[in-house]
Order: C-alpha cells, then sequence, then structure tokens
C-alpha cells in the first residue's frame, strides 16, 4: 500500500483501486471438504478467499473510440451501479482498465452460486463464499480465440490478480474462470454460464493455462455436459472436458458398476455436501434462504438496465 483514501488505494505495483462504488454484503464463511474425504468432517473458514473466478459482464459493447469516450464512461457507471446493487463481483475492470472495488474482499459477492472447484487440499461448493469475483467489462463469445479485453485491462488484471494472490495465499491453480466452475445443480449439467469458455488470456495475467486443469464437477460428482457446453467451449477447454468424461467413464469401469449408477452415486455425494453447505449457510448467515441459496448473477446484464 502506498497511499489510501476513502476513494482510492494505490499500490507498490502500480494498481490504482477506486472505491466509489464499494458495497458491504454479508461476511465470508464457507465450509472446505478434504479432497481425499469429501464426506469427512468439513473445516469451516471464516474469512479468507481461497481463490479468484474470472467473469465478463456481458453487458452493452460501445465501439472503443475516443469520440465514444463520454458514451463508454456513462455506459460504465450505470453498470456499475447495477452490479452494485446485486453485490455482483467483488472488483470490475471497465474498458479503460480502471480497476473498481464493488464487494468489500472480507464478504461474499452473489457471483458464481453453487459451483464446484477443488485444488489439491480441498473441494469448494459455494464458491460464492469461498472465491473472490473478478469482472471486465466485456462480452465474450464461446469458442472465440481473440481476446475482447483491452491492453489497458489485461495489464490491470496482471497487477490485481498479483495483489490477491499475495494477499490471501491463493494458488494459481485456484485462479479460473466462470465456466470452468459454473454448474446446474437442478438438472446436474456443467457450464451454467459459459462467460470465459475460452479466450482468457491466463498467461498475460500471470498464470498457467487453468483451460486444462480437470474440471472437479465432472470428475468427482458427475455432471454432464450437453451439446451447448461442448459448442461453447475453446478447444483447450473442450478438450479437458472430453478427457474428464472418459476418466469418468473408466472409474466406473473399475468399480464394475454400471455407468448410470455409478453417475447416480457421484451426484448423490454432490448433493449431500450442497446440502451441509446449505445449511452451514443458513446458521451463519441468516439473510439468506437456505433452499434457494445465494443468486448468482446472470451471465449477461440485461443491457436495457444500462
Amino acid at each position: 500500500m502506498v497511499e489510501k483514501g476513502p476513494a482510492e488505494e494505490v499500490f507498490s505495483n502500480g494498481l490504482h483501486i477506486d472505491n466509489r462504488f464499494a458495497v458491504t454484503n454479508h461476511p465470508r464463511a464457507y465450509l472446505a471438504f478434504p479432497v481425499s474425504n469429501p464426506a469427512a468432517a468439513a473445516e469451516l473458514r471464516n474469512s479468507a478467499p481461497a481463490g479468484i473466478v474470472f467473469h465478463t459482464t456481458e453487458s452493452l459493447q460501445i465501439p472503443f473510440e475516443s469520440a465514444r469516450n463520454s458514451d463508454l464512461k456513462r455506459v460504465g457507471q450505470s453498470l456499475l451501479e447495477y452490479v452494485a446493487m446485486r453485490c455482483a463481483y467483488h472488483y470490475v475492470i471497465d474498458r479503460f482498465g480502471r480497476v473498481f472495488r464493488v464487494v468489500a474482499e472480507q464478504d461474499a459477492a452473489n457471483h458464481a452460486g453453487y459451483s464446484v472447484w477443488a485444488d489439491d487440499r480441498w473441494l469448494y461448493i459455494n464458491l460464492n463464499e469461498s472465491f473472490l469475483g473478478v469482472s471486465f467489462e466485456a462480452s465474450t463469445r464461446g469458442g472465440g480465440s481473440g481476446t475482447p479485453l483491452t491492453l489497458a485491462q489485461v495489464s490491470s488484471a496482471a497487477l490485481l490478480t498479483e495483489l490477491l494472490r499475495a494477499r490471501y495465499r491463493i494458488s494459481a491453480a485456484n485462479c479460473v474462470t466462470h465456466m470452468q466452475v459454473s454448474v446446474n445443480p437442478d438438472n446436474m449439467r456443467v457450464a451454467y454460464h459459459t462467460d470465459w469458455a475460452s479466450s482468457f488470456p491466463f498467461q498475460q495475467v500471470g498464470l498457467p493455462d487453468n483451460y486444462l486443469l480437470p474440471l472437479p464437477s465432472l470428475a468427482s460428482f458427475g455432471f454432464v455436459s450437453d451439446a451447448s457446453a461442448r459448442k461453447a467451449a475453446g478447444p483447450r477447454l473442450l478438450e479437458t472436458i472430453e478427457r474428464a468424461e472418459v476418466d469418468f467413464e473408466q472409474r466406473a469401469a473399475a468399480t464394475g458398476m454400471d455407468l448410470v449408477d455409478f453417475r447416480r452415486l457421484a451426484q448423490g455425494r454432490y448433493r449431500a455436501l450442497l446440502a451441509r453447505v446449505k445449511a452451514a449457510q443458513h446458521s451463519t448467515a441468516p439473510g439468506i434462504d437456505s433452499d434457494s441459496g445465494p443468486a448468482e448473477t446472470p451471465a449477461g446484464a440485461d443491457a436495457s438496465r444500462l
């Protein structure tokens, strides 16, 4: 920290954080399940975020031209007001590369719902509580190869990621995109949201290519990918999805169980852990309905509101 004021924070790596749209939400509290034995007693962590989920706002995109600066600023401000009202992300990086704090880091944000991720020790189900949400003012198209970000956004993302990883000791493997973690518990399918299905600039923000990491929702819990998920995924993520599904089928064969029964068993484990997460969340944050769970911000803010 170099300077700290009510409206802005400045850090020694060159990062500036604008606090004008900052809001509070309920304090973070979540269960993390041991990867080696998810059914074992879970550990309750009260504060430290375990990872970062990268999003796009999927909001109105005006041509990025100097003649449109006033319109770009107006649309950006409307977007920030909207996401602040919904406590949608912890940070938003606008098209000029400005970094805005939305939800305070010590609080949960409604950015990922009951999504799924795992590192080498812990399995996480409610990423609203356990991961920070960083969103770019951008719109992505599944399967595309070119990044929709401006150079300023990429540069700011690298600085912000560096800061957050250092502050909370977040592993590189826990810095992933929304599509990698998003699931629909109602139909047990992956990719409920598909932002950053491809083309996230992992290397440019100082991270390995995490599209190659296995998806725990597929590998551990028997979620399935449908045609729309496969269509949205870029080549690297599609390869990861297909590899996870083959591995799951091989595990079922190794047990001698029918694949349908093996998948039903794995999905049952997810539902059992989800029930524990909801119960714990209800007890620590009574203002949240434990049946419906915290809202996940829809991928694609209604442009008419901006």
